[in-house]
């Protein structure tokens, strides 16, 4: 659960939810909305407005801004305009004033200063600081430390954070990171004192620094009375402190058996950590291992060290080299040395550390300096252009189509990817990234990667018929577009999402031939195959269509079905004798279709029809997991089917019994299917993992208002309405409660939890409403044309201004999606 809830702290810090941007946070509470909320029991921060000085205003805008972070943590923010409505207690008091007042468990909690809340930053921290004040230990003294460190051995390891003071913003990233992993790790907070003497700091140093002491693993074997610790490097941030503590999860030490360079890099979350190889021999084999934990100990939080047994005929590593590295960066080498001490090594990754840190602190005064020109700008556009105009990839790499080149270009290979974009549009900036790396994964290949600069080449974007012959494709009007083109073919429209991955995988299932003809036992058993020879480890869904001829009634809509799952699926086309014989060994009746799910171990077959439509959606339902699991990538598609969602939240698996009660769950939830029958065939019953898939706390919360505990089912998306309905947390979820609970609402007799938001996408402010303001310019002009001179381009642009000079109204607080 805490490595989900990390992952989407740090979604949302880096700027995950934007859309919050556009609406206002803050809310003014009336005094009966302020008893309504204080006897529920939620946690609120709220200040009693009495008088408003030019503090005070300052202090309400920090107030605004800092209620779309406090949010996560289950707290309201908000204001109660005591000249409106008075609050008995606090709007007649002097001393509220300057205070702001933290409630909890319907009651007043702590009351803060304005003082020690002055900006967003005091106040996340401050109010975090105050709800985790049982959790988080405050040291003053060396003995006061040591006393904490032995309550901790054996069950604990201690994250130790010094700042300067409460309030700042490094403060801030302590907190944070203590309410996301507060339950795995004892936090302690100092702001000075003797125990910086004891960690080597310099009392007057400005410097936020942070520790991991390790206390759990040492219960009894320490030399030291302190707990051993680790120093993280890095300036301290919410970034940098989770990585640090992922890091410090590492194994000290791995063993292998492989030569360096075929040793996997580090997978997340250590992908930007260097590593450091030595080898072992078997009459060594101790002393070796003994010095790797040494080195281990004193790179931690550098590098990870990886033991190479030489006894393994796998290593080709020359004996005259004792160690090896390999930095983080892309494509990097492994480097063999010999090195007569662990300081050589220790003294070569301590000056990289120190070289990154110089060139960070050149990064920072840069950002700086590009803040200072930021803030001159009061355009967001302008801003966007400002702050992308240097970051076009190389395209050197892809092949740059024109007018000239574009028909002899697409037939000099079997498939041409096209990239249509705009470089000054953001999204084909950041995608272009991605389509650039999937062309270095196909290099080599008969894939020819291409882009099409359409602020150069009009003509080519826009399919102009003049030109002949005619390009095989509708003008392009979106911005980023993907087409895959092959001679003498209409293009293929690439809909996925826009990422490295998504885009390879579909590239690399619409190469085969769709459908493949298959003619000889040996083709069919490639086609079948799991994984697939040509796939590059995809395991892909798998159709196949038996007919008795090539003439049978039923191939020309089965050849239109598989040409609409190019990039999806495999599809193969059997007849014939070859075709009989393999019906009649699995027991099937010609003509039918043969559906291999990725998920399943076995076929479902199907009826061949005479409807292509019809034969689509039979296919893709047979395709479809019986209790699929919800993510970014796939969650349209399933959306798009129309269906309620009865929707299953899950958090991280901490240990083997979280695994095997996450495993029950989904047992629990596929029994739902089962027992439901037809009756829950109106809807899709499906599950989220926010370890996978941390963007799901965003849609959790937006649903509810607030994070429920986990494990949480809700039911939305209901075609009769956009009610959210949450399945009491209090009551197991057991198939037949669950199924009792679904009846009850389509009864009416549950009351709904929540509604979704609008679909509605409006300007951020009416400054940015260009349509509207286009719409409003010269209307005299635009009624004296006539239709003739108006012309279709006209009528178009009238009609989409008219459309759109009205936004729907929002709710004043909607739930948002993925």
């Amino acid at each position: 659960m805490w490595t989900c809830m990390a992952v989407f702290l740090l979604w949302v810090r880096s700027g995950g939810c934007t859309e919050k941007a556009s609406k206002p946070a803050l809310m003014e509470y009336t005094a009966a909305d302020f008893n309504d909320k204080l006897h529920s029991g939620k946690t609120m921060f709220i200040y009693f407005e009495q008088q408003v000085s030019s503090t005070i205003s300052l202090f309400l805008v920090e107030l605004e801004q800092s209620a779309d972070p406090l949010q996560y943590y289950g707290v309201l923010v908000g204001k109660v305009n005591c000249n409106k409505e008075p609050v008995h207690g606090y709007c007649a008091e002097e001393k509220a004033r300057n205070t702001a007042f933290l409630f909890r468990g319907g009651k007043e909690f702590l009351g803060f200063n304005l003082d020690t809340v002055f900006d967003v930053n005091s106040i996340v921290s401050e109010v975090l600081f105050a709800i985790l004040r049982e959790e988080i230990k405050y040291v003053h003294t060396e003995t006061d430390l040591l006393a904490m460190e032995k309550a901790a051995r054996g069950k604990k390891d201690i994250a130790l954070g010094y700042v300067s003071s409460l309030g700042t913003k490094e403060h801030r990233s302590m907190m944070e990171t203590a309410y996301v992993y507060g339950s795995k790790y004892q936090f302690i907070l100092i702001t000075g004192g003797p125990v910086l003497n004891h960690l080597g700091v310099d009392e007057t140093s400005r410097s936020s620094q942070v520790w991991f002491l390790h206390c759990r693993a040492h219960s009894g074997s320490m030399t030291s009375e302190h707990c051993p610790s680790t120093r993280m490097s890095k300036p301290l941030s919410t970034l940098s402190l989770h990585s640090f503590l992922q890091l410090m999860e590492a194994p000290l030490v791995s063993e292998v058996y492989d030569d360096p360079s075929s040793v996997q890099t580090p997978q997340f979350p250590y992908q930007e950590t260097p590593q450091v190889f030595l080898f072992s021999r078997p009459a060594t084999k101790q002393e070796d291992l003994d010095r790797s934990t040494d080195l281990a100990w004193r790179l931690r939080g550098l590098a990870l060290v990886v033991l190479v047994h030489r006894q393994s005929p796998a290593v080709k590593t020359a004996d005259e080299y004792n160690a090896a590295y390999r930095l983080p960066e892309k494509d990097s080498e492994v480097k063999y040395l010999h090195s007569n001490s662990l300081d050589e090594l220790m003294e070569l990754f301590t000056n990289q550390e120190e070289e990154q840190e110089e060139e960070e602190d050149e990064e920072s005064a840069e950002e700086a300096d590009l803040d200072s020109e930021l803030n001159k700008l009061d355009d967001e556009i302008a801003v966007s252009v400002f702050e992308n105009r240097l970051d076009l990839p190389d395209v050197d790499s892809l092949i740059e189509l024109t007018d000239d080149n574009f028909h002899a270009t697409v037939a000099q290979s079997s498939l041409t990817v096209a990239l249509f974009y705009l470089p000054w549009d953001a999204v084909s900036k950041t995608f272009l990234s991605s389509f650039i790396d999937v062309a270095e994964r196909l290099e080599g290949s008969e894939v020819q990667m291409s882009a099409v600069n359409c602020a150069e080449w009009t003509d080519l974007c826009a399919a102009e018929s003049g030109i002949s012959p005619p390009f095989p494709f509708q003008p392009v009007t979106v911005f980023p577009t993907v087409l895959l083109l092959r001679p003498q073919e209409s293009a293929q429209h690439y809909g996925g999402m826009l990422g490295t991955e998504a885009l390879h995988r579909f590239i690399m299932l619409s190469r085969p031939a769709s459908p493949a003809l298959l003619s000889t036992q040996e083709e069919v058993t490639s086609f079948l195959q799991v994984p697939h020879p040509k796939l590059a480890g995809y395991k892909p869904d798998r159709v196949l269509g038996l007919f008795r001829t090539q003439a049978d009634a039923g191939v020309r809509p089965f050849t239109e079905v598989a040409k609409s799952l190019r990039g999806e699926a495999l599809t193969g086309l059997l007849t014939d004798a070859l075709a009989e014989k393999w019906a009649s060994e699995h027991n099937v009746d010609l003509p039918a279709v043969s559906v291999f799910p990725s998920w399943g171990t076995g076929p479902s077959t199907l009826p061949a029809s005479t409807s292509a439509d019809e034969l689509l959606s039979h296919i893709r339902t047979a395709l479809l997991h019986p209790l699929p699991e919800l993510t970014v990538e796939n969650l349209p598609s399933f959306l798009s089917l129309g269906k309620g969602l009865l929707l299953l939240f899950v958090g991280e698996e901490e240990d083997e019994i979280g695994l095997r009660q996450n495993q029950a769950l989904l047992e629990e939830m596929r029994g739902v299917v089962e027992l439901g029958g037809e009756r829950m065939e109106q809807y899709l019953v499906c599950w989220i993992h926010l370890g996978r898939t941390p963007a799901g706390m965003s849609v959790l919360g937006s649903y509810l208002g607030s994070m429920p505990p986990l494990p949480a089912l809700v039911l939305t998306h209901l075609p009769s309405g956009s009610e959210i309905y949450q399945y009491s947390p209090n009551t197991p979820i057991m198939a037949p409660s669950v199924l009792q609970w679904v009846q009850r609402v389509e009864d009416g007799s549950e009351s709904a939890a929540g509604t979704l938001g609008g679909d509605s996408w409006p300007p951020t402010a009416e400054l940015f409403d260009f349509l509207k303001i286009m719409d409003m310019q010269e209307p005299n002009s635009s009624q004296q044309q006539t239709p003739e001179a108006k012309g279709e381009e006209g009528m178009a642009v009238e009609k989409a201004a008219d459309s759109s000079s009205s936004f729907p109204t929002q709710d004043k607080y909607p739930h948002t999606e993925l």
